[in-house]
């Protein structure tokens, strides 16, 4: 009951709009001068958990995701895609899909994922005759994908958390991602080939133009296979890969598109550095209320408690994720990473869930809670994109909860659709 009362204290406090850094701060603080009786381990606390080398890739990669988006690569990435679909039902739709499937490969946010990809494809599948609902579901979901197909800073801080690997983590996203990218196409096929949906198709395109489509979208595609094929030939770490897409992502950018200059390097940056402290601030606030839920046992008691009800792998992971569906409805991704995951790490431990399953099932989780009111960020993105109301946006995206609980039931229940190609290709090391 203890930690029930904690985290209701914690999220009345959060409710109060202070910011979600400030709140795990002040409130852990507050609990750790009420169990200890000073706050002279605090700054040891987080010099701590910040002092971690694996942290560095959180900048770089979003310094890689700005400056592919300055620089223009996902024009080339969105025409290439609806080359190979337009004759589809529903191709542009399809295409926007694609797009976001490679470009979530490419930024590791989901935001910037259907920010980027709404302001190309919204106001061209609006002018294609999709309607607003469509429209607006399409981009919103397929933006999810940029957190569960890799890289992806929820994976990183989940990975530090638990200690696992970085890049078996990565891995393991990349099945489950494809397979959520296939039912969302799937849908979106459906919906515009039922009657009432009718839209403006193309016709299928040649052989010469789909060739040169592919030539011009081959540096949008070459990058992420360039960091996740490093990673897997055990050419880089997760940090090392995320230098050499920036590397690479520059020298693109620069030399090859010509589309970035200083100032986007700078601005890019600047983006990258004010993302990157926003999360830090973050974990810093997280590590103390971790530190305090650690000396006063209530892990343990957690595991004392499973132990005493006989509760099984299954169901713990059931109510685990019922639980994090309903703080999804109020507070963001990382929030939740670092409130939850240091409380049932133990007993994950005690009942044998593989931490990189559990991984997986979680980010599912977190891509549900970016499309669910009242706080889902995916939604308010389109907003910002479109000037529209909620409410359409909201319907639109209605369907795709169900796909993605979906896809999430199916992970559960055959756990090695997200553990097969990590161990096969990395050992699970």
């Amino acid at each position: 009951m203890t930690i029930f009362f904690m985290l209701l204290a914690l999220l009345a406090l959060l409710f109060t709009g202070i910011p979600i850094f400030a709140g795990l701060t002040l409130f852990g603080s507050g609990m750790l001068l009420a169990v200890q009786g000073n706050l002279g381990s605090l700054a040891s606390i987080i010099f701590t958990e910040l002092n971690q080398y694996l942290l560095v890739a959180i900048p770089l990669f979003a310094f890689m995701a700005h400056v592919m988006i300055r620089g223009k690569i996902v024009d080339d990435l969105y025409d290439a895609a609806y080359t190979f679909t337009r004759h589809l039902p529903g191709g542009l739709a399809v295409a926007t899909i694609m797009a976001c499937t490679v470009f979530a490969a490419i930024s590791g946010s989901s935001v910037a994922t259907a920010l980027t990809i709404g302001a190309v494809a919204i106001p061209q599948m609006l002018r294609y005759g999709y309607s607003p609902k469509i429209a607006y579901g399409v981009v919103a979901a397929g933006g999810t994908l940029g957190i569960l197909i890799p890289p992806s800073a929820p994976m990183i801080l989940y990975g530090i958390t638990t200690d696992s690997s970085i890049g078996s983590l990565f891995i393991a996203g990349i099945v489950p991602g494809l397979i959520m990218a296939l039912v969302f196409m799937a849908w979106v096929m459906f919906q515009c080939a039922s009657a009432g949906n009718a839209v403006q198709r193309d016709t299928r395109a040649s052989w010469a133009e789909m060739r040169q489509a592919l030539r011009k979208s081959v540096w949008s595609i070459a990058l992420p296979v360039f960091v996740l094929g490093g990673m897997y030939m055990g050419v880089f770490t997760a940090t090392e890969a995320a230098a050499a897409g920036v590397w690479l992502a520059l020298l693109v950018t620069v030399f090859i598109y010509r589309t970035v200059g200083w100032r986007d390097i700078w601005a890019s940056a600047q983006e990258a550095c004010r993302l990157s402290a926003l999360l830090f601030m973050i974990l810093a606030g997280a590590a103390v209320f971790s530190h305090v839920m650690t000396k006063m046992r209530i892990p343990q008691e957690i595991v004392e408690s499973l132990t005493a009800m006989n509760m099984g792998a299954i169901s713990f992971i059931i109510a685990l994720m019922l639980l994090i569906v309903v703080l999804g409805m109020f507070l963001e991704s990382i929030s939740i990473i670092l409130v939850t995951t240091p409380v049932i790490l133990p007993a994950m431990h005690q009942l044998g869930i593989d931490p990189i399953w559990y991984g997986v099932l979680l980010v599912i989780n977190l891509e549900i809670a970016l499309i669910t009111p009242p706080v889902g960020m995916n939604l308010f993105t389109i907003k910002a994109i479109t000037g529209s109301t909620l409410a359409p946006i909201i319907r639109g995206s209605l369907p795709y909860i169900g796909l993605m609980v979906a896809v999430l039931i199916l992970v559960l229940l055959v756990p090695e659709l997200a553990t097969w190609l990590p161990r096969t290709m990395m050992g699970n090391k």
